[in-house]
C-alpha cells in the first residue's frame, strides 16, 4: 500500500483555525471516486458547479497512478494530506494542495491553491471521530510539535501540544506567534549548535536529532531537552518538521554524575600512581643510600679481616671469603631491587630510558627489540616521562609472558601536537576480549596512566599479526618548543 503522509488531528485543528481569518482563495469540492466537481469555492461562496470546469485537474486525477494513490489512501483518517503523492506524479499538482476530507466511502477531495484558505469549510469534518488521536497526543511524554522554515531560513512553529507550558514554561500560543522566544530560552552557548543543526537537517533533509539547555526563567532551572523531528520539503520550497519534543534532564544528570565519578576515580588513580612512584624513589634511595652504604662498610670490613687472616687457616678463610661474595651478591641485588623501583637512566630523558629498555629486554628475555626516535631528545615531564616507561615496561613484560613473539619494536614520535609510542610484536596476538577482561589489570594500568595525563592507550592486535600497544600523550604549548632535532 502506498504510504502517505498524514497530519496529527490536533495540529490540523490548530492549523485551520489559526488560518480561518485568511482571506479564501479558490477551493474545489471533487468526489475521489467518480472524479466528478461537486462545488467550487470563490472568495468564501459557493458557486454553481458548472461555472468552473477542471478539465485539466480532472485528467490528471485520473491517471492510474494518481488513482492508486486516491484509493489506497487510509480510510480511517478525518483529513489526509496527499499533495506531496500527487506531486511525483504529475508536476501540475504542484500549484494545489489536495486533501482528502472524512472518513469511509463519505469522503471528498478538496483541492486549494492556498493551503491556509480552507479552514472554515473542512473544520466541521474534523469535530467527530478525532478522540483517540488527540488522546494519544496528550498522553506523550513530551511536546509533539510541528515548525516550518520559511524561504528567509526563519523557522517558526505551526503547532504545539498541550505539554508545551509544562515543558518549556511559555504557552503554545507564545512560541507560534513568537519565534524570537523559543531561541530565548535556548542557553547560549548551545544556540549556536541548535542553528547549526535546523540547517543542515533543511538542507540534507536528514533527522534532527538535537540535544541542549533550556534556561526556565519561571523555575530559575535548566533543563535538557532533546528535539527529535522529520523534514520534508513542501511544494512552495519550504522545510516541515514533525517530531517530539522530550525531556532528558534526568537521564543527563545521571550522565554528567556517572562522567564526574569516572573522572574523580580517574584523578584517584593517577594520584595512586604518582603516590606509588614516589614511594618507589623514597625507598630506591634508601636502598642505595642507607642498605648500599652498609653493604659497602661490609664488604670493606671482611676484606679487611681477610687479609688479616692467617693464610694457614683455610677454613676460616673459606668462610671470610664465602661471606665477602655473598655481601657481593646482596649489593647486586639491591642495586638490580632499586633500579626496578626507580632506574636512573629515567635522569637522562625519556629517549634514552627508552633505548635502554629496549636493550635490557633484548639482554635479559632474549628477543631481537629495537628502538627509534623521530626527534635526538623529547624535554617532557616528569609525570610524562615515569607513563611512557612504565607502560613500555608492562607491555614488554606481557610480550615476555603470553606472545611467543621473535621480534619487538619500539617507537617514539613527537609530533606538533603529541607524543606517541608504540610497542609492537609479532607474536600470537591479543583478541579484543581479552583486553575487556575485569581481570586484565595490566592493561587497565597502562590505560590509567595514559588518562591521568589526558592522553590514551589502546591494545589492539596487528593487521599482519602480533599486538600492537599505542600511546598517545598531547604536549602542553611550552614542551612544544622543547622538542628538539
Amino acid at each position: 500500500m502506498l504510504s502517505l503522509p498524514l497530519s496529527p488531528l490536533s495540529e490540523i485543528r490548530k492549523y485551520l483555525e489559526s488560518a480561518a481569518l485568511s482571506s479564501l482563495d479558490d477551493a474545489y469540492l471533487i468526489d475521489p471516486l467518480r472524479l466528478n466537481l461537486l462545488a467550487v469555492l470563490v472568495d468564501g461562496q459557493e458557486y454553481e458547479r458548472d461555472a468552473y470546469p477542471l478539465d485539466e485537474l480532472l485528467q490528471a486525477l485520473a491517471q492510474p497512478q494518481a488513482r492508486k494513490v486516491l484509493d489506497t489512501a487510509p480510510v480511517d483518517w478525518p483529513l489526509i494530506d496527499i499533495s506531496h503523492a500527487l506531486q511525483e506524479i504529475n508536476g501540475y499538482f504542484a500549484e494545489f494542495r489536495l486533501l482528502l476530507v472524512g472518513r469511509g466511502e463519505e469522503r471528498a477531495l478538496l483541492i486549494v491553491r492556498d493551503s491556509r484558505a480552507f479552514s472554515r469549510h473542512i473544520l466541521h469534518v474534523l469535530q467527530d471521530g478525532g478522540s483517540k488521536l488527540s488522546a494519544l497526543i496528550s498522553n506523550t511524554p513530551g511536546v509533539v510539535y510541528q515548525a516550518r522554515m520559511n524561504r528567509d531560513g526563519v523557522v517558526g512553529f505551526l503547532y504545539l501540544s498541550d505539554a508545551c507550558k509544562p515543558l518549556l514554561g511559555e504557552e503554545a500560543d507564545t512560541l507560534i506567534s513568537k519565534p524570537d522566544v523559543f531561541l530565548s530560552l535556548i542557553d547560549e552557548d548551545d544556540r549556536l549548535a541548535y542553528e547549526k543543526n535546523i540547517r543542515q537537517s533543511a538542507q540534507n533533509l536528514s533527522v534532527l536529532n538535537w540535544t541542549g539547555r533550556f534556561w526556565m526563567k519561571e523555575w530559575q532551572d535548566i533543563k535538557w531537552i532533546n528535539l527529535r523531528a522529520s523534514p520534508r520539503r513542501m511544494p512552495d520550497d519550504t522545510v516541515l518538521w514533525e517530531g517530539i519534543m522530550t525531556n532528558i534532564t534526568q537521564s543527563r544528570r545521571e550522565q554528567l554524575a556517572i562522567r564526574q565519578s569516572h573522572q574523580k576515580l580517574a584523578r584517584l588513580s593517577a594520584q595512586m600512581a604518582q603516590i606509588k612512584e614516589k614511594e618507589r624513589l623514597r625507598i630506591a634511595q634508601e636502598i642505595h643510600d642507607d642498605l648500599g652504604g652498609n653493604l659497602t662498610a661490609i664488604r670493606l670490613g671482611l676484606s679487611s679481616i681477610i687479609k688479616r687472616l692467617d693464610p694457614s687457616n683455610e677454613s676460616l678463610l673459606a668462610k671470610a671469603r664465602q661471606l665477602e661474595s655473598i655481601v657481593d651478591d646482596t649489593f647486586e641485588s639491591a642495586h638490580r631491587i632499586a633500579s626496578d623501583l626507580r632506574p636512573n637512566v629515567l635522569e637522562l630523558g625519556i629517549v634514552a630510558a627508552l633505548e635502554w629498555q629496549a636493550a635490557q629486554f633484548a639482554e635479559k628475555i632474549g628477543i631481537a627489540c629495537e628502538f627509534a626516535c623521530n626527534h635526538a631528545e623529547v624535554d617532557i615531564s616528569t609525570d610524562q616521562a615515569i607513563a611512557l616507561f612504565r607502560i613500555c615496561q608492562e607491555a614488554m613484560s606481557n610480550i615476555a609472558k603470553y606472545a611467543h613473539a621473535s621480534h619487538v619494536e619500539v617507537t617514539l614520535e613527537a609530533t606538533s601536537r603529541e607524543i606517541v609510542m608504540q610497542v609492537i610484536d609479532n607474536g600470537l596476538g591479543i583478541a579484543p576480549a581479552d583486553v575487556l577482561k575485569p581481570n586484565a589489570f595490566g592493561i587497565n594500568g597502562m590505560v590509567e596512566r595514559a588518562v591521568a595525563l589526558s592522553g590514551q592507550c589502546r591494545v589492539q592486535a596487528g593487521k599482519q599479526g602480533g599486538t600492537i600497544v599505542i600511546v598517545t600523550i598531547p604536549l602542553q604549548p611550552a614542551q612544544l618548543d622543547a622538542v628538539t632535532v
